[in-house]
């Protein structure tokens, strides 16, 4: 039987969307406010959801405790709290929007699980702002 199990999380974190290469007054008429050279924060809420066959010998699909364990210690303990554009390696060189971010968790995420499993993820910016990744199809 296959089926889809879910565990949420959040993490706080500031960023500043910008571009290196532009100028200040590019950087400003595309990311706005986002822009702050003093950096804004968020609130992130994250969805992993994981699919598959459930194991026949233990009825879970992967244990919640085994994902909640790989959720704090690849995405909350890295990324909270902190400042994503100076305090991580993930975002030195890579422009921290929510896209961005969701596609670096997912990549955390995703070499800690074993080959038989789907990963998706939402990460949730705002209430109404969020991405999901791997895309909808």
């Amino acid at each position: 039987m296959r089926v889809s199990v879910c565990r949420k999380a959040h993490f706080n974190a500031a960023h500043r969307l910008h571009n290196k290469a532009w100028t200040a007054e590019k950087n400003e008429q595309v990311f706005g406010k986002c822009n702050n050279p003093n950096y804004h924060g968020h609130n992130y809420k994250l969805e992993v959801w994981v699919s598959g066959e459930i194991d026949e010998e233990t009825g879970y699909l992967i244990d919640l405790k085994i994902l909640r364990d790989i959720i704090e210690k690849e995405v909350e303990d890295r990324f909270d709290h902190k400042n994503l554009n100076l305090d991580t390696e993930e975002f030195a060189n890579l422009n921290p929007t929510a896209e961005n971010i969701a596609v670096v968790i997912w990549g955390l995420i995703r070499e800690k699980l074993n080959d038989n499993l789907e990963l998706n993820i939402k990460l949730f910016e705002t209430d109404r702002n969020f991405v999901q990744y791997p895309a909808i199809q």
